[in-house]
């Protein structure tokens, strides 16, 4: 929904301010990097309404949060600021807009291209703190998430939410949707008691078709202690798993086992990475 970036990445680059414009930009930098997926996360009052992205606005501006006051104030003062107060008013760009629908998912479907998904945090709730001072949705709209793999089924998604509160909808979506795949803890998520509860949860429900870890390394040291203490919690969650199996006769064989944590640790995202619906 940040137009004025975007119109001044595609005058910069002399392309044309139209979504075609648009379109080339993804694809001259989709030629330049190869890109294994598009990755964006999402702002904290992200919204897709229900039946919104069947009857698309061309210019993708909401009109309605133009009459509000102060809906023309610089970009660069509102940015400063944090007010819980404004996070259920309306932002100037629609979340529903054509930079989405006949931007990036079309250049998506052109080149086969997943998008992946960080949903749940809330930017500069404490401002002071600049960069660190970001927090937590409770409850971010999973919403969102179901109307995208409807809307788009061939284009694949790759999901994670930062709440906790998100993990069981995020769960029961990934059984309905074959183009969603959900990996990892992020973030607030990445405590041992968490990660636990989430892969235990996991695995109850989607055995070992999601990804238990990823790095999220933004600060390369938190490889040191991330992977270290994940495969400590994972082991536990499946060493419980496997002693049910006991008690019910079947003994997993070693192969079996290497074939679980294979997948939890890589292999099911290349396989899903590996699926085309185009």
């Amino acid at each position: 929904g940040d137009s004025k970036t975007i119109e001044a990445s595609l005058a910069a680059s002399g392309h044309a301010l139209t979504l075609e414009g648009a379109r080339e930009y993804l694809r001259e930098w989709c030629d330049i990097m190869n890109p294994e997926y598009m990755m964006a996360s999402t702002p904290h009052d992200f919204a897709l309404k229900e039946g919104s992205l069947s009857g698309f606005v061309n210019d993708g501006v909401n009109k309605e949060a133009m009459k509000l006051p102060g809906a023309f104030a610089d970009v660069s003062t509102a940015a400063k600021s944090c007010d819980p107060q404004e996070e259920d008013s309306p932002t100037l760009i629609d979340e529903n807009s054509d930079f989405l629908s006949k931007v990036l998912m079309k250049i998506c479907e052109e080149r086969d291209l997943p998008v992946a998904l960080k949903i749940g945090a809330h930017r500069g709730v404490n401002a002071s703190l600049g960069t660190a001072g970001d927090g937590v949705v409770a409850f971010a709209d999973a919403g969102v998430l179901a109307r995208l793999c409807t809307r788009f089924p061939k284009v694949r998604f790759l999901a994670t939410f930062l709440s906790r509160n998100n993990q069981h909808e995020a769960c029961v979506l990934a059984s309905k949707f074959r183009n969603l795949h959900i990996y990892g803890c992020w973030w607030f998520c990445n405590n041992p008691s968490i990660i636990h509860e989430i892969t235990q949860m996991r695995v109850e429900m989607l055995g070992t078709a999601f990804t238990a870890q990823h790095s999220d390394a933004r600060v390369l040291d938190q490889l040191l202690y991330k992977w270290s203490h994940s495969r400590g919690v994972i082991a536990s969650v499946l060493q419980k798993e496997y002693s049910k199996l006991c008690e019910t006769g079947w003994r997993a064989t070693r192969t079996e086992i290497r074939r679980d944590i294979y997948r939890l640790f890589g292999g099911s995202y290349e396989e899903f990475m590996c699926k085309s619906f185009t």
